[in-house]
C-alpha cells in the first residue's frame, strides 16, 4: 500500500481557486445590453398598453417578461434630439441639441452630436464591450459625426432621418405618401390605378427626399440593400448578436419603422384587409412587420443561449405622428413635435433576467436618460458627473420605492414643460397652463387658476432650469 503524499497548501490554494474561477466569472461577467428603438411609435398602440386591432405578440411578451412604465418619458419631442439625449445620458438642450434635423439640413458642417461629448457607445466599449448600431442614426450626417466616430465598433443603417423601407415604390408593396398637390387636380386622396401608390394632401407638405445624399451604409461605405428595412436591420442584429459571443455586447437598434414614408409589404398588408382605411391599413401592416421582428430577435438570443444575460431595453424615440401616420398616443393629447403628453409620453419597458420580476408595472416617472444610466451601471462604468439620467436598478427590484427625479424638464424653442409629481406645466403659446395628471391624464382640464402659488412656483423653477441650458446650436 502506498503511502499518502501530503498536499503543500500552494498545491490546495491552486486547486481551491481554479475550481472557484467559474463562479466568480460567473459573479463579475457583464450584461449584454440591446436598445430597441421604435421610431414614432405612439403610445397606445401596443397590446400592453391598451392598442386594440393590430396584434403585437411578440412585442408584449418581451415586455411581460420584464418591467413596464406607465409613465415612460423621451426628452423632446422629435427623433434626432431624444437620440441625442439617449445616448449621452443627458438633456440635448444642455450642450445646444434643440432642434430636429431634417434633409439637406443634415449635411451641412456642425449640425450633429457636438464632437467631444461621448457616448454611452464610447463609455461602453472603454468597458470591453463590442459596440454597434444598425438603423437610424440622424445626429450627424457628415465624417466627423460618423457612428463609428462616435464609439459604436460596427454600423450597419442610414444617417438621416428616414428612407424608403423597399426598394422600388410599388413592387411587393402599397405605399402612402404626402404631397401639397395631387395629380391630375385630384383633392384628398389620390390612388393610381393599381391600388399600389396612394397620396394625399390632407397635411399640405411634400415627403421629404428621404433617400437624396442618404445611402445605405456598412460602416463608412455606400451599399445597395435589396431587402426591406425592417428585414434588413433584423438580419443585421441576428448577426451582431451571433459575432458578439466571445465578450459582452452593446447593440442600439434603431428601427425606422413605423416612421414615413409608410410603406406596407403585400403579405402583411393581407392580414389586415379588414382594415377599411388604407392609411390605417399600411400602418397596421409595419407595426406587424416591426412586431415580427422582435420575435425573431428573442429567438436568436435563445438560440445562441444569450437571453438569460442580456437586458433587453424598449422604447420609442418620441409620441406617435398621428394625423401623418394614425400612431395612437391614447389616451394623451397632442403628438409628435408637441411637448403634451401625446408627444413625450412613450412606450417605455425593461427586460432583465434575475432583476426584473415578470409582469412588473411601474408608475414612477422615468425619463430616456435613465436608460443610459441603468446601462452604464449594469457595465460597471460609474456614473459621469454630469448625467442628468438616474440608474433604474432600484426602481427595477423595487417598484414602491418612490420617485427618482423631483422634476423633469421639456424645452424646444418657445415651447417648455414640467413635470413635478403630478403636476404638468405646459406652454405650447403665449402662456403657461397647469394640468394634474393623476387626475387628468389626457390634460383636458387646464387648472392654473386654481392653483396660483402653485403655476407661479413651477414657472420659476422651469425658468431657473432653462437658464443653465445651451443655447441651441442651430434652428
Amino acid at each position: 500500500m502506498s503511502a499518502r503524499i501530503p498536499m503543500k497548501p500552494l498545491t490546495l490554494l491552486s486547486l481551491l481557486l481554479t475550481s472557484l474561477l467559474p463562479l466568480l466569472a460567473a459573479e463579475t461577467k457583464k450584461p449584454n445590453i440591446l436598445f430597441i428603438v421604435a421610431d414614432d411609435l405612439g403610445y397606445g398602440e401596443l397590446g400592453c398598453y391598451g392598442g386594440k386591432g393590430i396584434p403585437t405578440p411578440n412585442i408584449d411578451r418581451l415586455i411581460a417578461k420584464g418591467a413596464r412604465f406607465t409613465d415612460g418619458y423621451v426628452t423632446a419631442p422629435f427623433c434626432a434630439a431624444s437620440r441625442a439625449a439617449l445616448l449621452t445620458g443627458r438633456y440635448q438642450t444642455s450642450f445646444g441639441f434643440e432642434f430636429n434635423p431634417i434633409g439637406s439640413k443634415n449635411l451641412e458642417p456642425g449640425i450633429g452630436l457636438p464632437v467631444g461629448i461621448p457616448t454611452v457607445a464610447d463609455r461602453l466599449r472603454t468597458a470591453g464591450y463590442h459596440t454597434g448600431l444598425v438603423g437610424k442614426w440622424h445626429l450627424g450626417a457628415t465624417a466627423p459625426f460618423h457612428p463609428q466616430q462616435r464609439g459604436f465598433a460596427d454600423f450597419f443603417g442610414f444617417l438621416q432621418e428616414g428612407r424608403y423601407f423597399e426598394p422600388a415604390i410599388g413592387k411587393g408593396n402599397t405605399t402612402w405618401l404626402r404631397r401639397k398637390n395631387l395629380p391630375d387636380g385630384a383633392m384628398g386622396r389620390w390612388t393610381s390605378p393599381d391600388g399600389r401608390l396612394i397620396q394625399s394632401d390632407h397635411l399640405k407638405s411634400d415627403e421629404p427626399e428621404y433617400n437624396k445624399d442618404n445611402p445605405m451604409m456598412r460602416g463608412n461605405q455606400a451599399i445597395e440593400e435589396p431587402s426591406n428595412l425592417t428585414d434588413a436591420f433584423t438580419r443585421e442584429a441576428m448577426d451582431f448578436f451571433d459575432r458578439s459571443k466571445e465578450k459582452p455586447f452593446f447593440l442600439y437598434l434603431a428601427y425606422n419603422a413605423v416612421h414615413s414614408p409608410m410603406q406596407g409589404t403585400d403579405a402583411h398588408m393581407a392580414r389586415f384587409k379588414d382594415i377599411p382605411d388604407v392609411q390605417r391599413r399600411i400602418f397596421a401592416a409595419m407595426l406587424t412587420h416591426l412586431d415580427e421582428s422582435v420575435g425573431k430577435l428573442l429567438a436568436k438570443l435563445d438560440a445562441n443561449g444569450q437571453s438569460e444575460n442580456t437586458v433587453i431595453v424598449f422604447l420609442s424615440d418620441n409620441g406617435g405622428p398621428t394625423r401623418e401616420l394614425t400612431s395612437s398616443n391614447h389616451p394623451h393629447r397632442g403628438e409628435k413635435g408637441q411637448l403634451l403628453e401625446g408627444g413625450i409620453r412613450v412606450p417605455y419597458a425593461v427586460t432583465w433576467p434575475g432583476v426584473t420580476k415578470p409582469g412588473t408595472v411601474i408608475k414612477t416617472p422615468v425619463v430616456a436618460t435613465d436608460l443610459t444610466a441603468m446601462a452604464l451601471a449594469a457595465a460597471g462604468v460609474r456614473t459621469p458627473a454630469d448625467a442628468d439620467g438616474k440608474d433604474l436598478r432600484n426602481l427595477l427590484a423595487n417598484p414602491e420605492v418612490g420617485p427618482l427625479h423631483e422634476t423633469l424638464y421639456w424645452r424646444v424653442g418657445k415651447s417648455g414643460a414640467l413635470r413635478s409629481g403630478k403636476w404638468k406645466l405646459f406652454k405650447g403659446g403665449p402662456r403657461w397652463e397647469l394640468y394634474d395628471l393623476e387626475t387628468d391624464p389626457s390634460e383636458k382640464r387646464e387648472v392654473s387658476a386654481s392653483h396660483p402659488e402653485l403655476t407661479k412656483t413651477l414657472i420659476a423653477r422651469w425658468e431657473a432650469w432653462s437658464k443653465t441650458q445651451a443655447e441651441p446650436l442651430w434652428r
